[in-house]
């Protein structure tokens, strides 16, 4: 047995590395053509990519494990049934339960690995990519000077070349405009050729023109609008830039905390709890706050005795809604007309009605973050039983289909990795503006994935032909032959 055993993991474990890097490859390539842009004409240098890369390649291990689990358990039982090893050791009498035990031993351990790596490594990969993203986004792009258009990446400068020779380096007709004094175009310097080069490792560019005048003008202390010009020529001047703004600042790591991307189970449950006491002080505020305005709108007890907002007399609370205006009317003077007291109360009514909308807003904002908080520390959990669920679907469809390789095994794993990711998305969704139980969204998509685990698991015991072609074709024939033929004319019917 305990060959079988060697078999089944050797079997296993190669696939599974595999499918496991494979996939993580994948979500990486995802990652890498949703952001392209911002990384296009960027000098960020081959150990910044390295890094970025190694982040969000522990950021997408959690959501690889459950697919490329349930890919390994395909493509090992497939291959042990194809080449009729599983069905060998059938026939010795040992049920296949027995043949899956060692498997989903190991299953167990890489959920117990998921959980503790979703739990403590992910927090850390997710605060460092995706704050050293926001730096990347942020960098400006590389210094690219083209012919004809105005170039004002640089603070305060605009410069404008007429034509770049192939060198990179020569110019023609260059005119750059001063504007660190924040005055307009009032410092303005032309030349016929220049030079563009770097120095001190690219942190400062210098333009050395050739033939040129520089047009100034300031204004004098004689006079309102009375100013002076400056023509100054000269056949060489240096114009040297800072190029600091093109480097990429690194911001505080403090600044992305606060998402719950960032946290553990522990930050998560206290995240959950404080915005649970800032929710009902929040309401009690808001509660308190409609009754001061508009007391006249809650009844809590049916014997209550307050000052009246308008009129400053005691009023019982025991008017009925709508029927306020009437008794307003009683206490008024009668000089006051109708539509005034008809105007009061349509303005009334709306302040109060804006007010509620506002209010439920609030709390709907802050429902919405703490339900985010908890159903990340619920995925932390959820993430791992997947694991199990899809090796169950995995290993009995594949002693099922009895295929190895990356054909089928790959399109019925990314069938059910779809099935299970769009249940995630629409669960999640629904659990975030409060429709469903954070609970009981949450696992959803492992309860359904146990079950359709749990029948395959028993038709592959039963060695069930679920896909095979000819019982379902001696399943429509039977079906057809219970169908009423039609009667075929008779002979004498079709002579007359």
């Amino acid at each position: 047995m305990r060959k079988i055993d060697k078999l089944v993991i050797k079997n296993f474990l190669g696939p599974f590395v595999l499918t496991t890097l494979v996939v993580v490859f994948i979500f990486l390539l995802r990652f890498l053509m949703l952001y392209f842009d911002d990384f296009v004409g960027k000098d960020l240098g081959l150990k910044t990519f390295a890094q970025l890369f190694a982040y969000f390649s522990l950021i997408t291990v959690p959501i690889s494990l459950p697919l490329s689990t349930l890919l390994a358990a395909l493509m090992s039982f497939g291959n042990l049934g194809e080449h009729t090893e599983l069905t060998a050791i059938k026939s010795a009498g040992i049920p296949l339960g027995r043949v899956i035990m060692p498997t989903l031993v190991f299953t167990i351990f890489i959920s117990i690995f998921s959980f503790w790596f979703n739990n403590n490594v992910t927090p850390w990969a997710n605060l460092k990519g995706y704050s050293l993203l926001w730096d990347i986004r942020t960098t400006k792009v590389a210094l690219n000077i083209q012919e004809g258009i105005f170039y004002r990446e640089i603070p305060g400068y605009a410069i404008k070349v007429k034509e770049k020779l192939p060198d990179n380096e020569t110019l023609k007709d260059v005119i750059v405009y001063n504007h660190t004094q924040r005055n307009g175009n009032k410092n303005v310097t032309v030349a016929d050729s220049g030079r563009m080069y770097t120095m001190y490792n690219d942190h400062y560019l210098v333009f050395e023109l050739y033939n040129g005048f520089n047009y100034s003008e300031t204004k004098t202390n004689q006079g309102l609008n009375d100013t002076q010009f400056y023509r100054n020529g000269f056949k060489r001047n240096r114009l040297v830039f800072s190029l600091e703004s093109f480097n990429m600042q690194k911001t505080s790591e403090n600044q992305f905390k606060y998402h719950e991307y960032m946290k553990n189970i522990s930050e998560l449950k206290d995240q959950i709890d404080t915005a649970q006491i800032q929710i009902d002080q929040t309401a009690k505020t808001q509660l308190s706050s409609l009754k001061t305005m508009h007391t006249y709108q809650f009844k809590e007890l049916p014997e209550r005795w307050s000052v009246d907002s308008l009129t400053g007399d005691s009023t019982l609370l025991t008017i009925k809604p709508g029927a306020w205006i009437q008794e307003k009317m009683k206490l008024l003077d009668d000089s006051r007309r109708y539509e005034e007291i008809w105007t009061l109360s349509q303005s009334t009514a709306h302040s109060f009605a804006s007010q509620l909308q506002n209010n439920h807003a609030i709390l709907g904002s802050k429902r919405r973050t703490m339900y985010s908080a908890d159903i990340e520390r619920w995925h932390k959990y959820t993430y791992a039983v997947a694991c199990l669920a899809m090796f169950i679907i995995g290993a009995s469809l594949g002693s099922i289909i009895k295929k190895g390789g990356f054909g089928m095994p790959v399109l019925i794993a990314i069938s059910f990795f779809i099935l299970y990711y769009v249940m995630m998305q629409l669960a999640d969704k629904n659990a975030k503006e409060g429709f469903i139980p954070v609970v009981v969204a949450v696992w959803i998509p492992d309860l359904i994935l146990s079950i359709i685990g749990a029948i395959f698991i028993s038709k592959a015991t039963k060695d069930a032909s679920i896909f095979d072609t000819e019982v379902y074709a001696k399943i429509w024939e039977k079906f057809l032959a219970i169908l009423p033929k039609k009667k075929s004319p008779s002979l004498k019917t079709s002579i007359e």
